[in-house]
């Protein structure tokens, strides 16, 4: 059971003494602040609630409701949100007494008193306050999830939606959600609006669901492989008139084929798609998204490296000489549009 569906059990009356919601899915992480406030029905003029933003707040004033006894009920619930001093964000709220206070509380906590701490990214282990809510809070924490688990999830989510997906319809879905919780959540909550039938079609995922840039720019990249200039520039057209710059769109096409010459590169000595995926990812410093991958692998099998290289440098020239004037840059982008889409995808 992932943290999100663990919330979705909790209440007042279950909550444990101490609990902290954290995490670095900050999709994820919206989501399930949202459903914890559900879970408590809670509302600002509840007295049985006190909330704090601590990156506003006066903190003594948050430690003094901490520490009080309860006065309206048995017990009440305290929240310290954007509690950004036990993460690893270069953030601090509290200074070294109120610190002090706060890890004196946790040390002995009041039993009347229910505190939820709700601090986004990831904590700092180092830190002994960190260290005392490992040991003593319930923790909840938005990781980013393993496709299966993220399949899973929401699946039963559309199913409570009342969604019902023809076949394929749903992996559609995922790939066009790039794995991310936040834009499936909301790709989601469009097609129950959208059909009212409930039933989910290829079409509706086509014609339906609003494209990002990264979406269009991958297609752009499709366009380019399969030489198909014509329809490469009338998307370029299309973007620039929404007003996105040639510059920007040459930096996401750059960002895209690296990715491939990576993969192609890690493919040919041997690694599998999951060996890619961590290799890149513990690279870059960050979760590589798995179907970025599929798809770069897929991609390349009729590719190069050769190819991908000169591809780069194309992209990479054309960049220089947009930055530093050489011609106008409509000119010069639709020119390496032309040389990449003539370029052998076989080039030795």
């Amino acid at each position: 059971m992932i943290a999100i569906e663990k919330i979705a059990q909790l209440t007042k009356t279950n909550l444990a003494p101490i609990t902290v919601l954290t995490g670095e899915d900050q999709g994820q992480y919206a989501q399930m602040k949202q459903l914890l406030f559900d879970q408590l029905d809670y509302q600002a003029n509840d007295l049985g609630i006190s909330y704090f933003d601590i990156s506003t707040a006066n903190y003594q004033d948050a430690q003094m409701e901490l520490e009080s006894l309860p006065f309206f009920a048995e017990d009440k619930i305290v929240i310290f949100d954007y509690f950004l001093d036990i993460t690893t964000t270069k953030k601090s709220y509290l200074d070294t007494k109120a610190s002090k206070q706060f890890e004196n509380y946790l040390e002995n906590p009041i039993e009347e008193t229910k505190l939820i701490i709700l601090a986004p990214g990831k904590l700092d282990s180092k830190k002994r306050v960190v260290k005392l809510l490992k040991r003593d809070a319930t923790i909840f924490e938005a990781t980013f999830l393993k496709e299966r688990e993220f399949k899973t999830y929401f699946q039963k989510y559309a199913h409570q939606l009342g969604l019902i997906f023809e076949a394929g319809v749903f992996e559609e879905l995922v790939m066009a959600s790039n794995l991310q919780f936040d834009d499936m959540m909301k790709n989601l909550l469009f097609l129950q609006s959208y059909q009212s039938n409930g039933h989910i079609s290829h079409e509706d995922i086509v014609d339906a669901l609003p494209k990002t840039l990264k979406d269009n720019i991958f297609d752009l990249t499709q366009f380019i492989l399969r030489q198909d200039i014509d329809k490469a520039r009338l998307l370029v057209h299309d973007l620039t008139l929404q007003g996105e710059d040639e510059v920007k769109l040459i930096a996401i096409m750059i960002s895209q084929l690296r990715i491939m010459l990576q993969v192609k590169l890690l493919s040919q000595e041997g690694f599998d798609e999951r060996q890619i995926i961590e290799e890149l990812s513990s690279h870059l410093g960050r979760r590589v998204n798995p179907y970025q991958i599929k798809f770069a692998l897929r991609d390349t099998r009729v590719l190069s490296i050769s190819f991908l290289k000169r591809a780069l440098y194309y992209l990479i020239d054309t960049d220089y000489q947009i930055k530093s004037g050489q011609y106008e840059k409509d000119y010069l982008f639709d020119l390496a549009l032309l040389k990449l889409a003539n370029l052998d995808k076989q080039i030795s």
